[in-house]
């Protein structure tokens, strides 16, 4: 253990937590010629590695942003 800071925290959980946040279900997503090169010279203009993660994350900003503006209301 030299290279692992101590936290306190029961390793047990940690290992519980990354295994929930483990990703597990694979959605595909196509692309025409025009959108796939706008989204390359995106990441090559502000060097983004992972696309996958690019998109992920904008989707779900996305999801996460409109389900607060359109959340159930009582009257």
């Amino acid at each position: 253990m030299a290279g692992r800071k101590k936290t306190g925290i029961d390793p047990r959980y940690h290992d519980k937590e990354r295994a929930a946040l483990r990703r597990s279900t694979r959605k595909t997503v196509f692309f025409n010629k025009k959108e796939l090169a706008v989204l390359d010279e995106y990441c090559k203009r502000f060097g983004v590695k992972s696309r996958s993660a690019l998109i992920r994350q904008a989707t779900m900003e996305h999801v996460l942003q409109a389900l607060d503006e359109n959340h159930p209301t009582l009257f």
